[in-house]
Formats: structure tokens, sequence, C-alpha cells
């Protein structure tokens, strides 16, 4: 029975500035590396054994993977990064205060922007200070100008499905560290999450979430293995 390990990445420095980020290239905290130690020492004493690793492109999960694994004594596990696994990209609210956002735009359109399923927040303008055509990381790629999660999952499912379940179905045990809503979107396919569901499903920082999965790859069982930090799973089954 394979085990499907998700780790969001620990503090970020925007998080810490209270920052919409997305997709720009933002390290760890202090406070972030220790989340991410902490969530390898975790992974270390539930005994699980990971057999290869997933993460985006941004500094702040691949950094989180790579501190993780190491204190989880398994630093020797193939790492792959795919830009498929990034953040939300938060078009023209990039870079923006969040509480100083919704001063401007007012609480109820800053929660939907931030919560809502499938209504994006407006496009970045091509050219500014976040665009990322010209990031060497993404040359080839359709970038988004913004993203609803909705949006977020039609990017992750088919990096999904061609690159990690192969290697869950072959009975590897797999952890991808990477971000707050590409993980949910994993949640949500994993566990067929209502559209409406989908926004109540927060993953915490630094915390790993055990997956037991079946030979078709449906939960089983799923853990936090922070118990005093667990959010609420979604229904199994």
């Amino acid at each position: 029975m394979p085990v499907l390990v998700l780790l969001r990445h620990g503090q970020s420095q925007w998080n810490l500035e209270n920052r919409f980020t997305g997709w720009v290239d933002v390290d760890l905290t202090a406070e972030g590396e220790a989340q991410a130690r902490k969530g390898g020492e975790l992974i270390k004493a539930a005994g699980l054994d990971i057999d290869e690793a997933f993460t985006s492109v941004q500094t702040r999960a691949i950094r989180t993977c790579n501190l993780a694994l190491d204190a989880a004594s398994q630093s020797f596990v193939p790492v792959t990064k795919d830009w498929r696994l990034n953040e939300r990209h938060y078009g023209g609210l990039t870079g923006l205060n969040k509480a100083e956002t919704a001063e401007k735009h007012g609480e109820e359109q800053v929660t939907i922007w931030r919560r809502s399923y499938d209504v994006p927040p407006p496009e970045l303008a091509p050219g500014g200070e976040y665009d990322f055509a010209s990031d060497r990381r993404y040359k080839g790629a359709s970038l988004p100008s913004t993203e609803s999660l909705a949006t977020t999952l039609v990017r992750v499912l088919p990096y999904w499905e061609d690159a990690i379940a192969p290697k869950l179905k072959a009975g590897e045990n797999i952890l991808v560290a990477a971000h707050g809503n590409s993980l949910r979107a994993i949640v949500k396919h994993l566990f067929a999450v209502p559209d409406d569901q989908i926004v109540k499903v927060e993953i915490p920082t630094g915390n790993p979430l055990a997956i037991d999965l079946d030979a078709d790859l449906k939960p089983v069982g799923a853990r936090y293995l922070d118990e005093a930090r667990a959010e609420k799973l979604p229904t199994i089954g």
C-alpha cells in the first residue's frame, strides 16, 4: 500500500509580511526552515521511507523538500522539480499586502479572490515587475496571467497523472513538497471534494499529511503527522 506525503512549504518572507506571493520566488524565513526540518523529523518518527520526492521550481518549496529529507535522514532520495507544482498565480494581486488590498477592494471581494474555487484575481499586466515570461524556469511553458484554484487544478492534474501517479501505482512512497493551492488541488482530486467544499480545506505549513492509498490510488486513510496542528480532513470514501 503506497503512502503519499503532502508537505506545504514552511513560512516564507512574504507570508511573514502578509503579501500575495504566488509565483514570486521568495525564500523561507528562519521559522520556515524550522518548520521544514520539523516536517522531516515527523516523517522519520513515523517510520516512512520515501522513495522519491517532487516539488515546484520555487525556492521556498525546494528548500522545504531538501530540509525535510535531510531531517528525515533521507537526503539521498531523488527529487524532481516542475513548475506545474507551483503555487497558484495571484495575477494582479501579486506583491500586494493582503490587509491593504482588503481595505481598498473590501473584505468580501478579497475573500472571493482568495478562497473561491473558480473566480480568479484580476490578470497580471505584461511587462511589469512580476512578469515571469523571461524567467528561464518557464521557457516553452504557456504561462497564466492569473489563476483560480480551478485553473491551478487544470495544470496540476496532468502532471499528477503523468509523473506522480505511476510511481505510486508501482508501490513507491512519494513526498510532494509544494504550496497551499497546488496541494489543495491534489487533495481535491484524490478525495473528490466538491467545488463548494474545497474552499474549507486548508493545509498547514510544515505539517506532513500522510495519505494511505489503495491500488487504484483511492485514499483509505489519512493523518497529519503533527496532530496538534492538524486541520480537518475531507471525508474518505
